[in-house]
């Protein structure tokens, strides 16, 4: 179950990304049907995972087609890589001692909940957080990362003027931490996972 707190967190990192999209302008790229960041598997937390059955569960009530193609990705997204999964292969997680094994880990493999006919998003209003902010400039280690489509021929300056800033005030780390620990307690499972396990058909 997704935790009340989920809410509040989903709000500051959204609201972040949008002050820092409306300072980027034309720089981002970022639009509809644009799905650089949808191929590749990356790690997400117990809690994006629990965001995500979620959204995945209102899907089945507004569209159960959606919902049912959705889980038909996962299975088939499954069946591709868990043979080569850096992790354990029953509980879907990742082998947090080993983190390189992912970095060259079905970096073709698309998102289970990208739409590959529209190339949107199933479950946009429950994505990780990654995916919330992937586009504008994100403080990283060793920098600024950005998306490689977008800030193409600007200036440092520029770039690091456009930088996502989470407001230290409400401490979204701490919140997110806090809530990702509750979710990891009322489930047993505890380290990150990737999307498609979080998605897979109850068994």
């Amino acid at each position: 179950m997704l935790p009340a707190g989920d809410t509040q967190l989903v709000q500051i990192v959204d609201a972040a990304v949008a002050d820092a999209a409306r300072r980027s302008g034309t720089w981002l790229k970022c639009a509809p049907g644009c799905t650089q960041c949808c191929i590749g598997v990356f790690p997400i937390s117990q809690l994006d995972a629990a965001r995500l059955r979620e959204g995945l569960a209102a899907l089945d009530s507004a569209d159960p087609q959606r919902a049912a193609a959705v889980r038909r990705r996962a299975q088939q997204s499954l069946a591709r890589i868990a043979p080569d999964f850096p992790g354990n292969p029953r509980t879907g997680l990742l082998d947090e001692a080993r983190p390189a094994l992912l970095e060259d880990f079905a970096n073709d493999e698309p998102c289970p909940a990208l739409d590959p006919a529209t190339g949107l998003c199933d479950l946009y209003a429950a994505r990780p957080m990654t995916c919330r902010v992937f586009g504008p400039p994100l403080r990283v280690e060793g920098g600024l990362g950005v998306c490689e489509l977008c800030f193409r021929g600007a200036a440092p300056e520029q770039i690091a003027a456009c930088e996502v800033h989470l407001d230290t005030e409400t401490n979204s780390e701490a919140l997110e931490s806090s809530l990702t620990a509750e979710v990891e307690q009322a489930t047993r499972l505890s380290g990150n996972t990737i999307v498609a396990f979080a998605l897979r058909s109850p068994r």
